[in-house]
């Protein structure tokens, strides 16, 4: 990559030819949140139900199994691994209906993360937690929207880069792109929102033999 490209440009996502974000999760990422930021931070609360409302190929919503004993799965996209097929957005037919779950957790399409957030809070009995790039934090839309009267009870930020790229996961890629974990909790609103930092080695500490087999070879 020449050295004047922006930032910007870098942290540019090409969508796959079909036109959907799909960008898989790395599992060692979600497993990192799970096991050193939500049972650290939420360890009074039950953890029993969750609805991965974007699960793609399943790169995330199987490890959220590894904790979670119940875990609802849906996408817009049949990606033929058996989950329920509708939109978690918009209006019409096509929507998936709610669903009883203490936790919505999901790697949205960025461009449509705010809508993601507000049905996830109406819905989401306990608390939702979004992947999303750092620079979502950023714009003025966003902050009328949801982060002015519903911030989120922290934000998790990666020290290392987690590498996403379209249609597939990559344990080989490497990114410029920032990413960071935005986690509400329903008793938790109106109040500042604290920083958490994901150490670095997270790669390291959580990636298993059985995730490139699953799905990288």
């Amino acid at each position: 990559m020449s050295a004047n490209l922006s930032t910007a440009v870098m942290q540019r996502r090409s969508l796959p030819a079909r036109g959907l974000d799909f960008f898989p999760t790395p599992p060692w990422a979600t497993r990192v949140f799970l096991h050193e930021v939500l049972q650290a931070e939420f360890a009074s609360f039950c953890l029993n139900s969750v609805w991965e409302p974007a699960a793609g190929a399943g790169h995330m919503a199987e490890v959220l199994g590894e904790v979670f004993p119940r875990v609802v799965r849906s996408d817009v996209e049949d990606y033929g691994t058996g989950h329920a097929i509708g939109s978690f957005v918009g209006q019409g037919p096509d929507v998936i209906p709610p669903q009883r779950v203490e936790w919505i957790i999901t790697n949205p399409p960025f461009n449509l993360a705010v809508d993601f957030a507000e049905r996830a809070l109406r819905e989401a009995t306990v608390g939702v937690a979004l992947l999303l790039r750092t620079s979502w934090m950023e714009g003025g839309e966003r902050y009328e929207r949801l982060f002015r009267d519903r911030p989120p009870r922290f934000v998790a930020q990666y020290c290392e880069r987690v590498p996403m790229v379209a249609g597939r996961w990559d344990p080989t890629a490497s990114v410029a792109t920032s990413y960071a974990w935005f986690v509400w909790h329903q008793a938790h609103f109106r109040k500042e929102t604290r920083l958490i930092w994901i150490a670095p080695g997270a790669k390291a500490r959580h990636l298993r033999d059985a995730d490139l087999k699953r799905w990288a070879s």
